[in-house]
């Protein structure tokens, strides 16, 4: 067990980057995350999800499963220093308030991570922020083949015309990153939706919309696999893992219309924790589509972050399990409707593991790939 928590507030900027809010200290007024000691009563993420109000203003979906720690030297006044670990939980911001119980103690600032990672001073925090998105790193043909084609159209006509002719390798690449970006935007409305986040009916048409763009993406890759002639993967593996991608955001879609339909507008805490799996789930997802370009550079990097989803796949069902015992035990059976709440409660849990459940798909399918193309 780590000595203190922290968490890491971020938030997804359009151009597929990430940024994550970092904080100054009280006393020496370097840049930290928020953190703080354990608290009685609240898993580790719940106590960093407070730290993250009171010291920086924000509140979001929090992942219950740390991305590491790091190591700080806790100085103190009348006794000698001491070193500590902090255990890092990511979380995504969808609230930033103007006022909050520290707001005139700290400063707060929006970095990129290369920014971040530079203002911290801990060595083993600046990697974990470095590597929270780390840019897909490129094989050798993968960045001379743009410019030999160019050459070769400028130089040579007539073979520039010739290889117009030559059979197409589509758009497979961007058509999985388009669809990567619908399950973080759908992930995102899901997690406001739980965390009772603006109007409810606002995010189950935004989780809608998500899933009808989806399904036009996944509909062109499919009509794509029939008629390009050259596919970078076999055609069946482009089919599954853009089937599998499909599945997590019509699972989300099935949630959002179960609370619909039931009427649901509060949820548990542990429904909320598995909102926050899902949103790191698709965040990893987001960053391991792109990796795909150039897999064997990258397959290191695939190979960790596949491993990240199935970890949290693992999370996911204790918290299921947890929360269904929690539910169970809610109920008293009595006249109003108990059972009723607890098959509408189950349902929803199920609901949640099951695009858990998707997103370890989409890891196996891309460790698939890996393996395949090593």
């Amino acid at each position: 067990m780590s000595d203190q928590i922290g968490a890491l507030p971020y938030r997804e900027l359009g151009s597929g980057g990430v940024a994550v809010l970092l904080i100054t200290s009280r006393d020496t007024g370097r840049w930290v995350v928020p953190k703080g000691n354990h608290m009685s009563g609240l898993a580790g993420h719940e106590a960093a999800a407070v730290e993250a109000w009171e010291e920086a203003g924000v509140r979001g979906a929090i992942c219950p499963t740390a991305i590491g720690s790091f190591t700080y030297l806790k100085r103190r006044r009348l006794r000698a220093p001491r070193t500590l670990t902090v255990a890092v939980f990511p979380m995504l911001v969808l609230e930033q308030a103007n006022e909050w119980p520290e707001r005139h103690q700290r400063v707060t600032q929006w970095f990129d991570l290369a920014g971040a990672a530079a203002a911290v001073a801990e060595p083993e925090l600046k990697n974990l922020i470095a590597g929270f998105r780390r840019p897909p790193e490129r094989d050798l043909v993968d960045r001379l083949l743009p410019e030999f084609r160019t050459t070769i159209r400028r130089r040579m006509p007539m073979l520039g015309w010739f290889q117009s002719l030559l059979p197409k390798q589509g758009r497979f690449f961007d058509q999985f990153e388009e669809h990567a970006a619908t399950l973080t935007a759908g992930s995102e409305a899901l997690a406001r939706l739980l965390a009772g986040e603006g109007d409810p009916a606002t995010q189950i048409a935004r989780i809608v919309e998500e899933e009808h763009r989806a399904d036009a993406i996944t509909a062109e890759v499919l009509q794509d696999v029939r008629r390009i002639f050259v596919t970078p993967f076999d055609r069946s593996a482009i089919r599954d893992l853009i089937g599998v991608m499909d599945d997590a955001i019509d699972q989300m879609n099935s949630f959002a219309t179960a609370t619909m339909l039931y009427e649901v507008t509060e949820f548990t805490q542990p429904m909320r924790d598995m909102a926050g799996v899902i949103v790191d789930a698709a965040r990893v997802t987001a960053e391991a589509v792109p990796l795909l370009r150039s897999i064997n550079s990258n397959g290191s990097r695939i190979t960790e972050l596949t491993a990240r989803m199935i970890e949290l796949e693992g999370r996911a069902d204790e918290i299921h399990d947890d929360g269904l015992k929690a539910l169970f035990k809610s109920i008293d059976g009595g006249p109003d409707g108990g059972a009723m709440r607890f098959m509408i409660g189950r349902e929803l849990y199920n609901s949640l593991e099951r695009v858990v459940d998707r997103f370890e798909d989409v890891a196996n399918e891309i460790q698939g790939l890996v393996i395949d193309h090593s």
